[in-house]
């Protein structure tokens, strides 16, 4: 089949789109909806806080672990082929999930299921790269990036209402039907993918699975077991670590020495004439917007989503909303994403991708900074969506033109590897953010529950102890404290206490992400004259198969 027959019709390109954007969703809404229906799910098969925790985190540490090495197999297998794959592998890893009898066959679902979604991420972005151009392809990423920002949100609505009204087995097993639907959409809409043959770096696999994993255990798991010596037992499958460094230290030492040595053993494969091998061409590093813009992805991951992970904490415990409200309440910031995504319609004829890309970061900022003005214990709802909606409209401009920044001036046979690295940095920027968000929210929260406490005339030890119990608990807590008339003055200092954290965190997130607005200088306007010997600068060898 000639390359100019494959080109797919409109209708098939914008039907392949909303296939792409189904996926997306189907594992970013596998994120979030997990932290809702814990409590649910702790109670039903009776697993401890270990296991929980494990529910919640084993998914995001395979995910980011996995991605180069899924880049890499959609440039040999093609990206549709690994695309169906991943949602196939998604779909039927949410049975076990969702039938699990035990915590332990669910973490081991969970793990499964982290794999299926690092084989969807990168060929989704992969997908896009090939299949539109020009305005099209800004227009593709604003609906992908919307699909990001929307359904981060959407998840812990969804958990709260099947928390609420039916179970939490059905947070997995609605995955399974749409899981089906997606690749019956894949196959009927996608253009099949080229495939470019080669081999996979079995010792670069393993260094870049066994860097990315314990760098994301350790961003992820610093403040439960602390950042340098344990301060919490971890317990795997029965083994304890109770003493000594921290697993964290050591994950982080060893996980930075293992993407040492992927990047000199990819080094090593280029400048033996063996590139091909590689599952990360480090010439791609020699194009300007891949490589600035990929310095600016993880600067803008570390600020967007962190205080995604704590706000609805603040919701439930100072503002008193259940599950579901605190679902709804992100509500708005789904819905800045759709605006901004209907918006960049319009505008990608008069703005630049890199010009959405700040436009968006100026948005995220201002959205940030109004909840940290309007965040009080009894702030009504109306100011709260009023910031979310505004960041939510920087969220679907800025998230989802980085990417078409980063991806733009890539050669379409490096699009998998490419997207892979792209997805990598995100998902480390992410995890970081994660890291520093919660970390300063809840040391912000016990160290100002404790000044509190102590400057109401409450002895050190006491307030030391009541400062623990609400730290420990995530704020879960302040609501039996509140219940009481002897611990109600202390429940009134804990509301201050969260509340003052959230508007730190706020403020932090809101600065990060100005941070990411300035690093966009760096980035190329136009593509930049590529070096020789760069990916950009060799055509391509060799006959191209078609799945």
């Amino acid at each position: 089949m000639s390359a100019e027959s494959a080109v797919p019709s409109p209708a098939r390109r914008w039907l392949g789109l909303v296939v792409v954007a189904l996926g997306v969703a189907l594992i970013v809404v596998d994120t979030t909806i997990v932290n809702v229906i814990v409590p649910s799910v702790v109670e039903d098969l009776d697993v401890s806080s270990t296991q929980a925790q494990w529910i919640q985190e084993s998914y995001a540490i395979v995910l980011a672990a996995l991605l180069l090495l899924a880049g890499r197999f959609a440039d040999i297998l093609g990206a549709r082929r690994v695309f169906v794959i991943g949602v196939a592998v998604f779909g039927a890893t949410s049975v076990p999930a969702g039938l699990a009898p035990t915590g332990e066959l669910l973490v081991v679902a969970r793990f499964l299921q982290g794999a299926g979604a690092a084989m969807i991420l990168p060929t989704s972005l992969a997908l896009l790269n090939a299949t539109f151009t020009g305005k099209e392809r800004g227009q593709a990423f604003a609906v992908w990036g919307s699909t990001i920002g929307a359904a981060s949100a959407l998840g812990p609505l969804l958990g709260g209402w099947l928390a609420a009204h039916a179970s939490w087995r059905w947070a997995f097993g609605i995955n399974i039907p749409l899981a089906a639907l997606i690749c019956v959409g894949a196959l009927a809409f996608l253009a099949p993918s080229p495939r470019g043959g080669g081999r996979v770096d079995a010792a670069g696999g393993l260094f870049s699975v066994l860097g990315l994993g314990l760098l994301a255990f350790g961003l992820v798991e610093g403040r439960t077991y602390g950042w340098l010596t344990v301060v919490r037992p971890m317990e795997v499958f029965g083994w304890s670590w109770s003493g000594g460094p921290s697993p964290v230290l050591v994950a982080l030492v060893l996980g930075s020495a293992a993407l040492a040595a992927f990047v000199l053993r990819q080094s090593s494969l280029v400048r033996r004439g063996d590139g091909a091998r590689a599952l990360m061409d480090v010439r791609l590093f020699s194009v300007a917007s891949f490589r600035n813009g990929n310095v600016a992805t993880v600067i803008i991951g570390l600020g967007e989503f962190g205080i995604i992970a704590v706000l609805p904490l603040w919701l439930q415990f100072t503002l008193g909303y259940s599950a579901l409200d605190a679902g709804l309440a992100l509500l708005p910031l789904a819905v800045g994403s759709f605006v901004a995504s209907g918006a960049s319609f319009g505008a990608a004829h008069k703005i630049s991708p890199l010009g959405q890309v700040r436009l968006g970061l100026v948005l995220e900022a201002a959205g940030l900074g109004l909840l940290g003005l309007v965040a009080a214990p009894d702030s009504p709802w109306w100011p709260i969506a009023l910031a979310l909606f505004v960041y939510g409209i920087g969220v679907g401009f800025a998230t989802a033109q980085v990417t078409n920044v980063v991806l733009a001036d890539v050669p379409g046979r490096d699009a998998g590897q490419a997207a892979g690295v792209q997805s990598a940095f995100r998902q480390l920027g992410s995890a970081l953010g994660i890291a520093v968000l919660t970390t300063v929210f809840f040391t912000t929260l016990g160290n100002g529950l404790h000044d509190r406490l102590t400057d109401s005339g409450l002895p050190d030890s006491r307030a030391d102890a009541l400062a623990r119990t609400v730290t420990d608990s995530a704020g879960a807590a302040i609501q039996p404290l509140s219940a009481h008339p002897a611990t109600a003055p202390a429940a009134d200092a804990a509301y201050a206490a969260m509340t003052d954290a959230i508007t730190l965190g706020s403020y932090l997130a809101g600065g990060v992400v100005l941070l990411g607005l300035v690093t966009t200088a760096l980035v190329s306007r136009r593509p930049a004259a590529p070096s020789a010997g760069s990916p950009a600068a060799v055509e391509t060898a060799g006959s191209v198969h078609k799945e």
